[in-house]
């Protein structure tokens, strides 16, 4: 796989029971902020649960971040601001799921 061209980062989450709204906005917030503070990072979008299809296995966030390559991703990961934000960030998280993809279309 080549390291270039766009590259999603989802992360699906369930939060832990004692997180309340003030705190999962302040860490939505954060989450948020890193596109300003890493390079490679150049969206962020988030929303929560709303099928009704009732098959999200408990998730009930979803984060997606784009990035400009697969290095790019790997630079988010190493990246000191990342670092910092992901040692608040997962301990709160009852059950997360992450995948990188690199979008495709149909021919």
């Amino acid at each position: 796989m080549a390291s270039g061209g766009v590259v999603k980062h989802i992360l699906l989450a369930r939060f832990k029971e004692e997180v309340t709204p003030e705190r999962l906005d302040e860490l939505i917030r954060g989450y948020a902020a890193l596109v300003g503070a890493v390079p490679s990072m150049k969206a962020f979008h988030w929303g929560t649960d709303v099928s009704i299809e009732n098959m999200h296995q408990g998730f009930t966030h979803v984060f997606e971040s784009t990035f400009e390559s697969t290095g790019g991703v790997k630079e988010y990961i190493e990246h000191p601001a990342h670092v910092e934000f992901a040692n608040q960030f997962l301990p709160v998280l009852e059950k997360a799921l992450m995948i990188d993809y690199k979008p495709a279309s149909v021919n």
